[in-house]
């Protein structure tokens, strides 16, 4: 039975993803029809908190955007990737990166890839070998970010064995171990662009290529007012976030056995609710002190984006979350002598989860109460985090087909067979590494 049940799982997955937009949640919740109706398999409880967490965050980052804070940030990062441009193929992965993780998202990346190809093409670097590393620094950001979803999930699944902060001490130094050997694969990846026969037959036509060289950097509008004041208060709510984590005797404590989404059994506010209550109130602040209209934070892109991953992750979660639960007696007993033995086989679950899922968030959420449950230390559940990065495998995921796009030159592209495509390389040797590095980090700061 377990197999129909998992098979119906897939198709739901699979469909979904090629419906893209909201079409992983609304197929989450057909199978989760199936499940609770054909099978009598009873509902887990849906992911709230991650959902919340999502909602307010990118309504935080949509409301910076709105008031000129990510064209700010955009424009201090083309300073930054526009410095060395022989050096692109290093400085753009660690410029999105850092820009990820302070926002808590990789959406942000949508604005930085056409400088990227840009920049790399005036410089006849293959666009690809920027590109591809890019976009998957920037997947990379989501597990180690203080304010995304996927972190907040980790922390609160792990019910303060493991702070905030030290989570982060320990994902972002993986992470840039991995990006770095991401950036040694793709260094010379592909022939060089000045012998592309791709680029060269473009370079046959004379607009084509006087629009290579021209320079689109100062054809900009000013920026608004308040941008710079938007940047410090998110800045600002970012590290009091942090601090709460690291401190969290700075909180309020209640009466315990009052349990709620807010509040734990004994009494304490649980970090989930804390991003929250941050985020949404920097949100206003920056509404306030740069005079953001509420509509236009609606009209932002990012706000669209977030709409979208609360859909997607409401149904998959609550679809995959259901079928764990009640399959968990025959998943422990098959997984269980293999994962006790060699801990970190676990990481391929998670990794292979992430491919179906396309969401950081998600696949925590399904898959680390299992981990607990396997009897993985939580140490070792925070090294394997930067392997729920696995939404690279199958090129569906908005970032790569936007780097796709950005390429003018034709080098970054997908394959023939599908998987054989700019960011696979990168993308395997960036997450591999980033878990391994994570075990070595965890056994010396945890």
């Amino acid at each position: 039975m377990i197999w129909i049940q998992f098979a119906i799982l897939l198709v739901a997955i699979l469909i979904g993803a090629r419906m893209k937009g909201i079409g992983l949640g609304v197929m989450g919740m057909v199978a989760l029809m199936i499940f609770v109706f054909v099978f009598r398999m009873a509902p887990a409880d849906p992911p709230i908190d991650v959902m919340l967490i999502i909602l307010s965050v990118v309504s935080t980052a949509a409301t910076l955007q709105a008031a000129g804070g990510m064209e700010y940030m955009v424009r201090l990062a083309e300073k930054v990737l526009r410095s060395k441009p022989s050096l692109i193929v290093l400085i753009a992965p660690l410029t999105t990166f850092v820009f990820s993780v302070f926002a808590g998202t990789a959406h942000i990346t949508y604005s930085l890839l056409p400088i990227i190809a840009e920049v790399s093409t005036k410089k006849r670097i293959r666009p690809e070998r920027a590109l591809s590393i890019s976009v998957i620094a920037s997947h990379l950001a989501v597990t180690a970010s203080p304010i995304s979803a996927a972190t907040a999930a980790l922390v609160s699944i792990l019910g303060g064995a493991i702070s905030l902060p030290q989570v982060i001490m320990v994902s972002i130094p993986a992470c840039l171990v991995g990006i770095l050997c991401g950036v040694a694969v793709c260094w010379k990846k592909g022939v060089e662009l000045e012998r592309d026969p791709v680029f060269l037959e473009k370079m046959k036509d004379p607009e084509f290529a006087k629009s290579i060289d021209l320079d689109t950097s100062a054809s900009r509008e000013p920026l608004k007012p308040g941008a710079k004041t938007a940047v410090a208060i998110f800045g600002l709510a970012v590290l009091l976030i942090v601090m709460v984590g690291a401190f969290p005797k700075m909180l309020p404590t209640f009466e315990p056995g009052h349990a709620n989404l807010a509040i734990n059994n004994l009494g304490n506010i649980k970090m989930a609710a804390m991003i929250e209550l941050i985020m949404l109130s920097a949100a206003a602040a920056i509404m306030i002190f740069t005079k953001t209209t509420a509509e236009s934070v609606s009209k932002a892109s990012l706000f669209t984006a977030g709409a979208v991953a609360v859909i997607s992750v409401f149904g998959v979660v609550w679809m995959s979350a259901t079928f764990m639960q009640t399959n968990q007696a025959i998943i422990e007993s098959a997984l269980g002598n293999m994962v006790r033995s060699a801990p970190w086989t676990f990481s391929i679950a998670i990794f292979l989860l992430s491919m179906l899922l396309f969401s950081q968030a998600a696949t925590t959420q399904a898959l680390a109460p299992l981990g607990l449950a396997l009897g993985i230390s939580p140490a070792h559940l925070v090294a394997m985090f930067p392997g729920a990065n696995g939404d690279f495998v199958l090129p569906g995921y908005p970032t790569l087909l936007a780097a796709i796009n950005f390429d003018r030159t034709g080098s970054t592209h997908i394959g023939k067979f599908l998987v054989n495509h700019s960011f696979m390389i990168p993308g395997l040797v960036a997450v591999g590494m980033s878990v391994a590095a994570g075990f070595f980090f965890a056994s010396i700061l945890l």
